[in-house]
């Protein structure tokens, strides 16, 4: 007993040693992390060579009559004015569709929704519809708004086509943003006398609306750059003339729909020159509102 009193060491030592893993587990573990960073670098370069070949192509047709110019047939005179106006009246329509009714449905499946069968049935549905192809939402438009509803080929029709696909992304997110907020928020609310709607409405909600608009920003930045949905309800690629929300009623356009129409395009400088100068736009456009989305998040989220 004495002499195993007094020497520790060995036996802490062995303690340790039975604690480390396995040679071939490190060497398995190296392998794997080394594949994943090589996938990502790969991923990287490849990147940035097609967005360095695109600024090589498009640079160049970048101007103010570039982005103020109606579609011509002539490379000199095209531009994307019809296709940036479509785009931010879809956006206005989708966003303003879109905000409430995935609010809402998050704040009830989160905070009033019982916990039981066909709650736990919708909101399976609800994640499974986020990983639903976009052309699927698009043939849903087609025979919902277009044909059985009778909006024809018009920018509702489009923009409710857009609200169906980035709708379950903001409720899912909306209810993350909401799961977030403690517990003890709620029930010192509830405390104090509040019901529970004035919980949800003058607490909770507050308190999650920088995740809310984070996600919903996200989901409308997935909805700009859709082509499926919109070509199947009938968007045209080429349009010498503005939309704009409140004439929902008229034909659209959109600039994935122009950009698939330069790239169809027989002449080459459309091709290559006036699709890539499209695609920069579009992707400063996103690029702006991804990057209101983190500022948003950085900016107003609280630390419980």
């Amino acid at each position: 007993m004495a002499t195993l009193l007094s020497s520790p060491a060995p036996t802490s030592r062995k303690a340790v040693a039975d604690l480390k893993a396995p040679r071939g587990r490190k060497v398995r573990e190296r392998a794997t992390v080394t594949i994943l960073a090589a996938a990502t670098m790969l991923s990287l370069v490849v990147l940035a060579a097609l967005i360095i070949d695109i600024l090589i192509d498009g640079t160049g047709r970048l101007s103010w009559s570039f982005l103020t110019s109606y579609t011509s047939r002539f490379a000199d005179e095209t531009g994307i004015r019809s296709g940036i106006t479509g785009t931010l009246s879809l956006m206005v329509l989708v966003a303003g569709m879109t905000f409430p009714l995935g609010v809402g449905a998050a704040v009830y499946l989160e905070e009033f929704a019982p916990d039981n069968r066909l709650t736990r049935l919708l909101e399976t549905n609800i994640s499974n519809l986020a990983g639903v192809p976009s052309v699927i939402y698009g043939l849903m438009g087609l025979s919902i708004f277009v044909v059985t509803l009778g909006f024809g080929r018009s920018l509702l029709a489009g923009a409710l086509t857009l609200t169906l696909l980035v709708l379950p992304v903001v409720i899912v997110a909306s209810r993350e943003s909401l799961r977030s907020i403690p517990s003890e928020i709620r029930s010192g609310g509830l405390a104090l006398g509040a019901t529970p709607i004035q919980v949800a409405f003058r607490q909770t909600v507050p308190a999650a609306v920088p995740g809310i608009m984070t996600g919903t920003i996200l989901a409308l930045s997935r909805a700009i750059g859709e082509t499926a949905p919109i070509l199947v309800v009938g968007a045209v690629t080429s349009r010498r003339a503005d939309n704009e929300p409140w004439n929902y009623n008229e034909a659209f356009t959109a600039m994935p729909l122009q950009i698939f129409g330069f790239v169809k395009d027989p002449q080459e400088v459309f091709q290559i020159e006036i699709a890539a100068a499209a695609i920069i736009v579009l992707m400063v456009i996103l690029l702006i509102m991804n990057s209101a989305a983190i500022i948003i998040r950085n900016r107003y989220t609280r630390t419980y």
